[in-house]
């Protein structure tokens, strides 16, 4: 006869034997595995041709420079508009690590990358804000310059010595490159051969791709390519998240200039050797202002890019505006911008003191977050704008990115 206490004991040993047998069959036998996912794993341990391995995709709304296909394992980034005039793209295959490069794929001459990527390098610090708002700035491991940098985050990693500077354009260093070996390497062109790095870096073999962010023509459509660098580390999901919260508040900031009745005259820009380049009515700098309640007094040329112009030119239209915005980075006074050249006092902008430059983050080394950060806040400069033209509408707002010349 088993005694009561015995028998107990022998179920519970029953028990936990039966456990482990089930968990080991587990592990041999992939079918009842749980689901991997893709941002959890760098790479898939049993490929599945029938599973979608991107569930969260990404949505393009303001940006028109790039386009993304899904394919079970695979995406396809359509690069619109690399640089002015181009008169061709650029085709990314994204491959999902532990997948199979179809066979349509591998024949083709386009980039093939995998995903997600576990180290890059950027060659454009408008991409660094893109790293740190994914949480990826852990997979950073060099820039064109450091020095030039303000992300904090990047910033922070430079100090550790984790990131490597290594040129760019004409003097990327491209055998430190191969060294560092990165997954990717993130870059923009112009269309000059002789400048441009992407083509050397193309021909010792590495995997790089074009932001051609700045070809957009509005403020959200370049903060959109935050989705662009999402995409190679399956941070969709992230990304969308981020970039809808900013466009809502951009949108929203908006709709409270729209109503505004005096709308005060404002021009940009400064004399550079003997030409002063104005931003076209349709560039996204006028978008700014328009967008600011602003009346920007070349809203009405038709270009997205900047209008090569006289100083008379200037003088002739923007003599009496009430405003004079992002001028030279380096002027600090209202002494400076007369010691450049003392036609500008005849501005009424410089007369009654409205000078405002958008260099108030500037780092010691010279590096503009405005050019940095800026780009990926858009609602933030807008809030700036605003509160130098119509500061009653946001008067709890602190310039952030634009400063008073006094």
């Amino acid at each position: 006869m088993i005694s009561k206490k015995s028998y107990s004991k022998l179920l519970f040993l029953i028990f936990n034997f039966l456990i482990i047998v089930t968990l080991i069959i587990a592990c041999q036998n992939p079918k009842i595995q749980p689901k991997q996912s893709v941002t959890d794993s760098a790479c898939i341990q049993q490929y599945d041709p029938k599973r979608d391995y991107f569930p969260n995709k990404v949505n393009i709304t303001r940006a028109k420079g790039f386009s993304v296909q899904y394919h079970n394992n695979y995406k396809v980034i359509t690069i619109n508009n690399p640089w002015k005039g181009a008169k061709t793209g650029f085709k990314y295959f994204l491959i999902q690590c532990g997948t199979p490069v179809p066979k349509e794929i591998q024949a083709s001459s386009d980039q093939v990358i995998t995903v997600p990527v576990n180290s890059v390098i950027s060659l454009s610090t408008t991409h660094l804000p893109h790293l740190a708002k994914l949480g990826v700035v852990d997979k950073l491991i060099g820039v064109s310059d450091t020095k030039i940098v303000n992300t904090s985050e990047v910033v922070e990693k430079i100090k550790l010595g984790k990131i490597t500077n290594v040129g760019s354009n004409a003097n990327v260093n491209v055998e430190q490159i191969l060294e560092l070996n990165p997954d990717l390497i993130t870059t923009y062109g112009t269309g000059n051969a002789e400048t441009d790095s992407y083509p050397k870096l193309l021909e010792a073999g590495l995997k790089v791709v074009i932001n051609a962010e700045y070809m957009e023509d509005s403020p959200l459509g370049r903060s959109e390519w935050l989705k662009f660098t999402a995409l190679f580390f399956n941070q969709e999901q992230k990304a969308e998240q981020i970039f809808g919260e900013i466009a809502k508040k951009y949108d929203e900031i908006v709709t409270q200039t729209k109503t505004v009745k005096i709308r005060p005259t404002v021009f940009v820009g400064f004399n550079f050797k003997g030409t002063w380049y104005m931003p076209g009515g349709r560039s996204y700098a006028a978008k700014y202002l328009e967008d600011a309640g602003a009346n920007y007094l070349w809203s009405n040329e038709q270009s997205t890019g900047s209008l090569p112009l006289s100083f008379e030119a200037i003088i002739d239209r923007a003599i009496n505006a009430d405003y004079w915005l992002n001028f030279n980075q380096t002027w600090k006074s209202k002494q400076d911008i007369l010691a450049e050249d003392t036609r500008y006092g005849d501005f009424k902008a410089v007369k009654t003191g409205n000078l405002y430059n958008n260099n108030a983050r500037v780092n010691s080394n010279g590096g503009n977050d405005y050019w940095e950060a800026g780009i990926s806040n858009p609602d933030v400069v807008l809030s700036d704008l605003i509160k130098i033209f119509h500061p009653e509408i946001l008067p709890q707002h602190e310039l952030v990115f634009y400063r008073r010349i006094n």
